[in-house]
């Protein structure tokens, strides 16, 4: 069972090694990005344009869908729409059992960590195999991503290579950076040899030409989608765009914002399988369509604009809570702004309502988002409904928030607020008995000092500065 929000909270902060790791981490990542946009004047250019092409194919998504569609077909590429995480399990499922595959390597994915595909395919006797580097050492410990981009930022490489030596004892210990690396690359080109099925995430869908583009810096997502004689791609619906001539743009926000790199050194455009003549490349390639509640979101006109994302984690780099937590206390696939945003709206406010919640509000995240998505909007937005609610919203869970003891103590706020007699009376009282307030508040006082009662009401104090009310 996971812990409570507040207790994963409490854990993430007594851990001063995990804190330590990814504020070194985020601290690089602010300054490449930084140092990627020099020009300012070119970044408000770009975000303006990511923001035009991804909120056009929003605008227009089921006919961009049913385009790619089309063209993939066209392509040879083998498309299937699975509804939720469940569904596109069994589709995955299904393709590999009938090519006789126990075992699919893996490029990173987050739709596919979205959903819970590699547990779902060990219960099925098919072993999947991570072959990002990040992702891989955290599957020898069967640990979620802390990051959408950097998924092992909280562990060190001391860390790294303890949990190598407990894994491989074959391999002398080292603590070398290009030593792990190159017994992670030993480990896994055993894989890349055997396996008849890969699996990757998709970036970018672009329906004019039914290409998938996949962009990585390791080299193993170009192995996973073309080494297998099967390829899968799962890929959440948003990701679709309309045209090719779209991609340049979003690939330059992506880069920059992720890494602060120009470009990666991957990018992988995957328009069908292998054709005649063609010395390389799967005989089959199959897309996984994920909906899996983005249609729900997708319904809002506020609320639509977080599938504008592009994946590029720079909200969570610049966030002054998640930089101090880490991805592991959210509790979620998606961490962070994005994910205080987006999971809530997957899951129901009734389930994730408290992740609304962790955020200052200080707006770093919308300053930085490449597509100009109003992250704090978003939340302020979504605390909302978990509390009121809102006429005709399709936000699962909305008012669940909202405890009897809250819509008492607020009826009563809005009560005495409504009489002005009853207020005066009451905070005249309430500064005469100032001295009977506790020190300690439980969480408002864990990390501040109490607050200060005025020894003189606010109306006391215009009263002797000559004002008379009417």
């Amino acid at each position: 069972m996971i812990p409570e929000f507040p207790v994963r909270v409490s854990q993430a902060l007594g851990n001063e090694r995990v804190r330590r790791n990814i504020r070194r981490t985020m601290d690089g990542l602010v300054l490449k990005r930084h140092k990627a946009f020099p020009d300012e004047h070119e970044l408000a250019v770009l975000r303006r344009r990511g923001k035009l092409i991804r909120g056009h194919a929003l605008a227009h998504l089921p006919d961009l869908l049913e385009e790619l569609e089309r063209n993939c077909q066209r392509n040879g590429i083998q498309v299937h729409w699975a509804e939720t995480a469940a569904e596109g399990n069994a589709l995955v499922r299904d393709i590999l059992r009938r090519h006789g595959a126990d075992l699919v390597i893996k490029g990173k994915s987050m739709v596919s960590e979205e959903m819970g595909l590699n547990h779902y395919l060990e219960a099925q006797g098919i072993r999947a195999v991570e072959t990002d580097l990040g992702e891989f050492i955290l599957q020898l410990g069967d640990e979620r991503p802390s990051h959408i981009i950097a998924p092992a930022i909280h562990k060190d490489r001391v860390e790294i290579a303890q949990r190598f030596a407990a894994h491989f004892p074959e391999y002398p210990y080292t603590e070398d950076i290009e030593g792990l690396t190159a017994i992670a690359r030993r480990i896994m080109r055993e894989h890349f040899g055997r396996a008849i099925a890969g699996l990757s995430g998709v970036n970018f869908a672009v329906a004019e030409t039914g290409t998938l583009c996949l962009v990585e810096n390791e080299g193993n997502g170009r192995l996973c989608t073309t080494a297998p004689q099967v390829h899968i791609a799962v890929c959440g619906i948003e990701k679709v765009i309309a045209r090719l001539d779209q991609l340049p743009p979003l690939l330059t926000l992506l880069t920059r914002s992720a890494t602060g790199q120009p470009i990666t050194t991957y990018v992988n455009m995957i328009s069908g399988p292998r054709r005649e003549g063609e010395l390389d490349g799967p005989r089959e390639v199959h897309l996984v369509l994920l909906d899996n509640g983005r249609s729900r979101i997708h319904g809002d006109p506020q609320l639509s604009s977080t599938l504008r994302c592009i994946r590029c984690g720079a909200c969570m780099n610049h966030c002054p809570v998640y930089s101090r937590l880490g991805g592991h206390a959210y509790g979620t696939v998606y961490p962070g702004p994005i994910g205080s945003v987006l999971e809530p709206q997957l899951q129901g406010l009734d389930r994730l309502g408290e992740l609304a919640d962790a955020s200052s509000l200080c707006g770093a995240c919308g300053e930085v988002c490449p597509v100009r998505i109003p992250l704090p909007a978003l939340l302020r937005r979504l605390r909302a409904e978990g509390v009121r609610g809102r006429k005709g919203s399709r936000v699962v869970g909305q008012g669940s928030r909202r405890k009897p003891l809250h819509r008492l103590i607020w009826t009563l706020w809005r009560w005495v607020n409504a009489s002005p007699n009853l207020y005066r009376g009451l905070t005249g009282l309430g500064t005469r008995l100032r001295w009977l307030m506790p020190k300690h508040l439980g969480p408002w006082t864990r990390t501040r000092s109490a607050p200060a009662l005025a020894p003189r009401s606010l109306h006391e104090l215009a009263r002797s500065e000559g004002f008379r009310g009417e």
